[in-house]
């Protein structure tokens, strides 16, 4: 069997800073995995993931991108290759024993796929152990960004590869059905979470009880009421709330009001749930981006400057803050 192909630091594109390619390093991971979700069809995310995966490759980082759409894959046409000969169906169903042996090359610098499942009914759905599997080995890359492109919905296997990640991005577009899934998805995706915890330290009964003492209008009351009963369980689940804090982007903004409802969403999740969500900012409304689509042709290759592909330059900028300050807080050098 062939060697796997492995990504390896080359010159990006002029102008980008270049970093030195380091070793190979034993137990390595992925930096940050970095999931696009939405829980709405058509709004964008496989564009969103496959431009943000160029724009971090241009500036000298490894990048993995992962079609996470199980049954779905569209990835390698974004990217204007033919359908890869091995997808994740060859690693869930172990056809493949590592995850590397189905590395597509893109052909753009420091930018490898993994293509989605889609020849299989069966890798759609994958087992709970085929896909505790599958994170671990996602997790595991030795690369700098593992980009996941989520399939529409709020599945559970969507929801989990969603919480799985260091930045949850959520994609809506100015509509008010998207706005109205955005709110489902990021809800489903904290209640999935606070189920996963509570099972984990064992008090869904001590939960169940708390919730059925009354009506609470937000999580921080529900947390409130639980340190009542036991504060050890309290200062768990408050924690996990901490640190449940999605990303937002809107796509296709036409106007500064369209650009502004990035805002608008991040204050009424905050109001309505008192948690936290981070605005990344939006891309603007591009004629380019749908010529390229149509071209099969990813807009920072075909037109780099265009409005739009300044937009992922800004919301890579905003991601490795982030990064930034949370190393900052937790002391790193």
């Amino acid at each position: 069997m062939a060697d796997a192909p492995t990504l390896k630091l080359v010159t990006p594109v002029p102008g980008a800073p270049v970093r030195r390619a380091r070793p190979s390093r034993a137990g390595a991971r992925a930096r940050r995995v970095i999931s696009i979700g939405g829980g709405k069809g058509g709004i964008g995310k496989s564009l969103v993931a496959v431009n943000l995966a160029i724009e971090l490759a241009r500036r000298g980082e490894r990048v993995m991108l992962v079609d996470a759409d199980l049954g779905g894959a569209n990835l390698h046409t974004c990217l204007g290759i033919d359908l890869p000969r091995r997808t994740l169906s060859d690693f869930i169903e172990r056809r493949a024993k590592r995850i590397e042996e189905i590395v597509t090359p893109t052909g753009i610098p420091n930018l490898g796929l993994i293509s989605g499942a889609m020849d299989h009914l069966d890798a759609a759905n994958p087992k709970y152990a085929q896909k505790m599997r599958l994170m671990r080995n996602i997790q595991a890359l030795d690369v700098d960004h593992v980009i996941l492109d989520l399939g529409a919905g709020t599945h559970l296997n969507v929801l989990d590869f969603f919480l799985v990640s260091d930045h949850g991005v959520l994609v809506l577009v100015p509509e008010p059905t998207a706005v109205e899934n955005v709110y489902r998805f990021v809800k489903a995706a904290f209640w999935r979470r606070v189920r996963n915890v509570v099972a984990v330290y064992g008090f869904e009964a001590l939960l169940r009880s708390v919730m059925g003492e009354g009506t609470f209008k937000s999580p921080v009351e529900i947390v409130a009421a639980l340190s009542a009963r036991n504060p050890d369980a309290g200062l768990i689940l408050s924690r996990q709330l901490e640190a449940f804090r999605p990303r937002l982007i809107v796509n296709q903004a036409r106007t500064p009001q369209d650009a502004d409802i990035g805002n608008a969403v991040v204050a009424a999740w905050r109001k309505f749930f008192g948690l936290e969500m981070d605005y990344l900012g939006h891309i603007q409304y591009d004629e380019d981006m749908w010529r390229t689509v149509r071209a099969r042709r990813p807009l920072l290759v075909q037109s780099p400057s265009s409005p739009a592909a300044r937009s992922f330059a800004q919301i890579a900028d905003r991601l490795a803050a982030l990064d930034a300050a949370q190393a900052r807080s937790e002391g790193a050098p």
